[in-house]
């Protein structure tokens, strides 16, 4: 017996897999918003040196801001004035020709800087002087966040196998809400640092589980259904996150606003069952039979069931090797894995270059952050619908390497456009997300294929229980490829 056969039997697709899905869907809401989140709370305001120390007591604090500003800071060479140069002393000729070129020497800011608060009441950048030779930090902030989500993958995926899917999910939720509340209230940057780092290691757990409990109660034909609707969840909360960062302009208050919907998935879970798959590989046998039960109650398919009792599910079992346990190093063993491996794993990191780099672009242009973040965002719409019309007509390899060719010339093309056309250069990139988010949807579903099922947890995501003795790729990756390598292999 096949566990996909009795999924089949009770309902692959009916209303507890819908309910699963619907859970995941609202659990994964605030995820892409804490990825997005540096783009606002790290953002750079305008800014230029405190001048208060320059005032001798005399003529300087009769000018007004605009002539104070005049006589204490430099231009550049665009003729705006420095965000982190003042001059030692007044320059009051200036006030007379200010395109005079002074010679008296200039000083790194003394006494801090001042802060356009226009777009943003408060930052992170602001509050701990993030600026100038500082100014790197804001960028480490992401880069630390992503570093705890990749170890947050290996950690959660390892877990999830060991202890359950359920537990991790509530695991995830409870961890990553304590620690993103708890950088809200940081007072150095170092503390937000690492609690960012926690952060993302904790709430990656919530992609990684939840995708894998959805995947492990449906059917095969809808598979790539579920999929999709799951990377929507990202679009959608991306497309929420603008209108949250909107009206939340305190960095502070921002993370809290983005954080707090994880108390609707920490509520939701109580209805989230136990993969089925997973009770069965750790012989837990009662309990996978009432979890099918339950499901197949709610699918009005109980009566398919009937026959059905946990004696006989101990038929389904792990054909591969017994006493077997298959690591990260699996991936390397043989050639035609190694291969594999390195090649799905040059494109991940194209992809995910590709696709962050865009993302994380919304000033780069010159045009306004949350225009700029909402038509990103919703680029991925396009992209992700196209994918799901074009996988099962011309195949998954066909398919991604369309995508990756007018990435790469929307990419191509913007290099070329002139900085000036601010307006033109923000077409062209939100173009090269349509197809970003197209290849990113591809490259989940197609190395999730791709990979024998004893080794594919250690790269794509926690082990799904088969019990079918193949090590090929499933039926999905047979509609237009011929082959189960990858780009000519």
């Amino acid at each position: 017996m096949k566990f996909e056969n009795i999924i089949s039997d009770i309902g692959g697709f009916g209303k507890f897999q819908k309910m699963i899905v619907a859970i995941s869907f609202m659990s994964r809401f605030t995820l892409p918003c804490h990825f997005l989140l540096n783009n606002f709370i790290a953002a750079v305001p305008a800014h230029h040196c405190r001048i208060a120390t320059l005032d001798d007591g005399g003529a300087f604090g009769n000018l007004s801001l605009e002539d104070r500003l005049t006589v204490s800071i430099p231009l550049e060479e665009d003729g705006t004035r420095s965000s982190c140069r003042m001059f030692s002393k007044p320059q009051y000729q200036l006030l007379l020709n200010k395109s005079d070129v002074t010679q008296d020497p200039t000083s790194p800011c003394v006494d801090g800087w001042v802060y356009d608060n226009t777009t943003f009441k408060s930052t992170m950048t602001a509050e701990w002087d993030l600026v100038c030779d500082k100014r790197s930090r804001t960028r480490a902030t992401a880069t630390i966040f992503f570093i705890g989500v990749m170890f947050g993958a290996l950690a959660f995926g390892i877990l999830s196998d060991r202890f359950g899917r359920r537990i991790m999910l509530l695991t995830s939720y409870l961890s990553g809400m304590l620690f993103a509340l708890t950088s809200a209230f940081a007072t150095s940057f170092l503390m937000f640092a690492v609690l960012r780092f926690l952060t993302g290691l904790c709430m990656t757990g919530i992609v990684i589980v939840s995708a894998v409990l959805c995947v492990e109660w449906v059917d095969i034909e809808h598979r790539k259904l579920v999929g999709l609707i799951d990377s929507f969840s990202w679009t959608f909360g991306s497309i929420c996150f603008v209108a949250f960062a909107y009206l939340v302009t305190d960095w502070r208050w921002l993370t809290i606003s983005v954080t707090l919907p994880v108390i609707l998935g920490i509520i939701s879970w109580r209805w989230m069952p136990e993969s089925a798959r997973w009770l069965i590989a750790n012989g837990k046998l009662e309990e996978a039979h009432l979890c099918l039960v339950k499901c197949a109650k709610m699918n009005g398919t109980e009566t398919l069931f009937q026959s059905v009792q946990p004696e006989t599910l101990s038929s389904i079992v792990v054909t591969e090797k017994k006493g077997r346990v298959y690591s990260y190093l699996d991936l390397m063993r043989t050639p035609k894995m190694r291969r594999l491996s390195l090649r799905t794993g040059v494109l991940w990191l194209s992809v995910a270059i590709a696709f962050y780099g865009i993302t994380f672009n919304i000033s780069g242009f010159g045009l306004n952050a949350y225009l700029t973040q909402l038509l990103y965002s919703s680029a991925e719409v396009p992209g992700k619908l196209s994918v799901y019309f074009l996988l099962d007509r011309i195949g998954r390899k066909r398919t991604q390497v369309g995508m990756l060719t007018m990435l790469t010339i929307s990419l191509g093309i913007n290099i070329v456009v002139p900085k000036e056309m601010a307006t033109m250069r923000t077409v062209v990139a939100i173009i090269g997300k349509v197809f970003a988010s197209g290849s990113f949807a591809t490259t989940v579903l197609y190395c999730s294929e791709l990979f024998p099922t004893v080794v594919r947890p250690y790269y794509v995501r926690p082990r799904l229980f088969q019990e079918e003795t193949s090590t090929t790729p499933r039926e999905g990756n047979q509609n237009g490829d011929k082959d189960n390598t990858f780009l000519g292999s």
